[in-house]
């Protein structure tokens, strides 16, 4: 026996190959997630390396309107309304730059004659929004946030329009901010209120006329805080510049509400809430209430 040969060795178990289809996979998935990690950091240093520092405040204001036509001119307790919003306004610290854009040169004679500065606009400007975008390339300069400021808001806190203009610039995420405010119950069911919800990071997922978020009672519960969208809007001047390009989508038109056709797009908006009791001037009715405030308030 001492002339007989060794079994040969057993042949060595197969190794995963490169070409093996888990080590295949291994390896994509590492790309990918070395490469999300990339855009990531890019991304971050992009925000980092150019923060939205110069704000423009627009006032859209026209005369011709449906239910309450030359409405910036009302005169509340001797002021234009125009006047009262842009005085409150004008106290923001956030804002570089206040202006009123309008296409009617009586509204812009008054805002001369109180010491305003005003940027003419088209009459085919659609709705305030687009108002603000051509006010912003009409008065030139660089910015990079616009905030349109309702005309009809004569005591709207200087302090909320810092609010949203800090929401966004601490949002770069987001290209429009906002501001909500708890909502009387006995006006939830009113269409004229604007209604939103918001997710756990304060992002805006949805506005409406109607009872949002309903319930399966059909009934308003008291034990929930309803918020009123107020009517402040702040833009990402480079996707302001966009809106108008885009298509009207189904929900705006359905709702009426332009802010919807930011959300149908996919773009995020950020919310604050705020405690703002006093509403706008939508009907001549409002002006006795408003005046009342500022009575209470002793702004007169």
């Amino acid at each position: 026996m001492f002339g007989s040969k060794s079994p040969p060795p057993p042949p060595p178990k197969p190794s995963p190959s490169s070409d093996g289809p888990i080590s295949l996979l291994l390896k994509v998935a590492g790309a990918a997630s070395l490469v999300a990690t990339a855009v990531k950091a890019i991304t971050n240093q992009k925000n980092k390396a150019a923060p939205r520092t110069r704000v423009l405040g627009v006032i859209p204001a026209r005369y011709k309107s449906t239910r309450f036509p030359g409405k910036p001119l009302t005169p509340i307790l001797g002021k234009p309304m125009i006047q009262r919003t842009y005085e409150q306004a004008k106290q923001a610290k956030k804002l570089d730059k206040l202006v009123v854009a309008t296409d009617d040169e009586r509204i812009a004679e008054c805002v001369r004659n109180f010491g305003g500065d005003v940027v003419m606009t088209s009459e085919s400007c659609p709705n305030g929004t687009e108002r603000c975008d051509e006010a912003a390339k009409n008065l030139g300069g660089t910015w990079d946030i616009v905030v349109n400021i309702q005309g009809d808001e004569p005591l709207i806190e200087p302090e909320i329009i810092d609010g949203v203009v800090e929401a966004l610039q601490n949002s770069p995420d987001a290209v429009y901010s906002t501001a909500c405010t708890p909502l009387k119950h006995e006006e939830v069911a009113m269409r004229g209120r604007v209604k939103c919800i918001l997710d756990k990071e304060g992002y805006a997922i949805y506005f409406s006329r109607g009872f949002i978020p309903h319930n399966k009672d059909g009934e308003v519960k008291k034990d929930y805080t309803y918020l009123l969208h107020l009517g402040l809007q702040c833009y990402d001047r480079k996707f302001l510049s966009k809106y108008p390009k885009m298509e009207a989508t189904p929900l705006q038109k359905q709702e009426d509400l332009e802010q919807l056709k930011v959300l149908e797009n996919g773009y995020k908006i950020k919310v604050i809430t705020v405690d703002h009791s006093a509403h706008g001037v939508d009907e001549p009715e409002d002006v006795q209430s408003i005046e009342a405030i500022i009575k209470k308030l002793g702004m007169e």
